[in-house]
């Protein structure tokens, strides 16, 4: 059933308070989103190759237990290793045939590793704990009902919208230029683990941003609190470019103190703070759109490594957005679009129980203008899930 009502909400851009938060690429709960999403992925790829279709699996319980570092100025050392652990539920064999599936989870635990974080070897400063088990008869058995689309195998409930607000526009674009590649090849003696969060409070927005300098880099205390004032100069000019506020502070690692040496800065040795201050877990990060925020509704699954096929955790998770993106941008007199998708377990995934899309309508449009084209477009969407569904296995879509 596709459902189209108006929104009666206030939209976010208008509320008094806005609070969103980014979780950047060497965040440890960033790190676990992502690498449990490479393996399912390479999974998936797997068990094309061997299988002919994707199997089932959902790799959605890791974590990402934090090491021990030493640091000094100029240096330091990895005293004990991060321990990555991966779980849950994957297939090992059919008929005849098995694939390694702990080997092939760590290579990609590994590889994502190497591309994203390079101070980190993750030969030297990882271990990893595979902990996968074959999945329930019930649940293992949908991938062995005949027809290309697979039946949910959960119920669950889903929500996407857009347009990002100008305060998510901010807060995502500031964590994307930190941790860009020109960024880094400009400021070098920072980390990958940056975390951003925005308060806009009125038209006013203020930035809390954490981002380690690396160890190695800085030779002092002194050095320290000038590269720092260097790159918080280099943040404010970036920031200088986004609209729709009367003003725009950032701050940057507030827990520094001068005169406390090594312990009165923000520094890490590997850029990323599950050397030694932080653990991660998957679920605990961005939501699939690349925030949390407080302000919107949000769905409680965590859609990395999930698999893609079957899972609505994640199918729908995604689904959704993209669903409200193109309602947006395709359907005149929307000014904020809320996609809301309801599986029930068993029933088809391209036939949802219920479609729900709520619309914040521009002055001068009514429903009835919208609630036609919109409708055609989440039916549209359900119609083509299978191809969606093929660009998940391949990791088109991030998840965090």
């Amino acid at each position: 059933m596709i459902v189209v009502g108006a929104f009666t909400g206030i939209s976010v851009a208008d509320q008094r308070v806005e609070i969103v938060e980014r979780k950047g690429t060497g965040h440890p709960d960033f790190i676990c989103d992502a690498v449990m999403e490479a393996v399912s992925v390479s999974l998936s790829c797997e068990y094309r190759k061997a299988f002919g279709t994707i199997l089932h699996h959902n790799i959605d319980k890791g974590l990402l237990a934090a090491g021990r570092a030493k640091h000094t100025f100029g240096g330091g050392r990895v005293v004990k290793p991060m321990e990555l652990i991966i779980g849950d539920r994957a297939t090992f064999s059919a008929g005849r045939k098995k694939i390694p599936v702990a080997e092939i989870a760590v290579s990609a635990a590994k590889d994502w590793i190497r591309r994203h974080l390079k101070r980190v070897d993750p030969e030297r400063h990882v271990t990893y704990r595979p902990v996968l088990a074959h999945g329930s008869e019930e649940l293992t058995d949908i991938f062995a009902r005949s027809g290309e689309i697979k039946g949910a195998n959960d119920t669950s409930a889903l929500i996407g919208y857009y347009p990002l607000s100008p305060t998510e526009e901010a807060v995502l674009g500031l964590e994307r230029y930190l941790n860009s590649a020109a960024f880094k090849r400009k400021y070098p003696e920072t980390g990958e683990d940056v975390k951003v969060m925005g308060l806009r409070t009125g038209r006013d927005l203020e930035l809390t941003v954490a981002m380690p300098l690396i160890s190695t880099c800085i030779r002092s205390e002194r050095e320290y609190f000038e590269r720092k004032a260097a790159v918080k100069k280099a943040m404010e000019r970036h920031l200088a470019v986004c609209g729709g506020f009367d003003g725009i502070r950032v701050s940057l690692n507030c827990l520094d103190e001068p005169g406390r040496g090594v312990a009165g800065v923000y520094l890490s040795l590997l850029g990323t703070s599950a050397e030694d201050a932080d653990s991660g877990q998957v679920g605990r990060g961005n939501r699939v759109n690349g925030l949390i925020s407080v302000n919107r509704p949000m769905g409680t699954e965590a859609a990395a490594g999930k698999n893609p096929v079957s899972h609505v955790g994640k199918i729908y998770n995604i689904l959704a957005h993209k669903t409200a993106e193109k309602i947006y941008k395709n359907v005149e007199g929307i000014r904020e679009v809320y996609v809301l998708l309801l599986s029930k377990i068993g029933t088809p995934i391209d036939r949802p129980p219920m479609a729900s899309v709520q619309v914040l309508l521009e002055k001068g449009f009514r429903l009835s203008d919208v609630s036609g084209p919109a409708g055609m477009i989440v039916e549209r969407e359900l119609s083509d899930i299978s191809r969606f569904c093929d660009r998940l296995a391949k990791g088109v879509y991030p998840v965090c």
